[in-house]
């Protein structure tokens, strides 16, 4: 998972590891891309330091990546959704997320649930 608010990677953390995911936070994009290996999925906000999630999306495909990415940002707009479908991510959600649609899109894009 990469996001850049403490309070918001924690409350997903416990989330998803109650769900049987193992999670690895970031809170950069240029820090989620220094550590792939071994991640089946990522969580993915927009807005981020340096590196914003758009970048991420471009860094993944220019290495021929096939990691399906989970947009996930509380500035939802027309362009963004375009934006992140349009580079390749596999859904795009929106900030507050519901569990259950949060969960819902990540289960079938990953093998790390038990």
């Amino acid at each position: 998972m990469v996001d850049d608010e403490p309070p918001v990677r924690r409350a997903l953390q416990r989330l998803l590891r109650a769900a049987g995911f193992d999670v690895r936070l970031f809170a950069s994009g240029a820090d989620f891309m220094a550590h792939l290996d071994g991640i089946d999925c990522v969580i993915l906000d927009l807005h981020l330091p340096g590196m914003s999630g758009f970048d991420v999306q471009e860094a993944l495909t220019a290495r021929n990546s096939q990691l399906p990415v989970v947009v996930l940002t509380g500035n939802d707009t027309p362009a963004n959704r375009s934006r992140s479908l349009a580079n390749g991510a596999r859904a795009y959600l929106c900030k507050p997320v519901d569990d259950k649609v949060l969960l819902d899109a990540l289960r079938p894009l990953t093998s790390s649930v038990h």
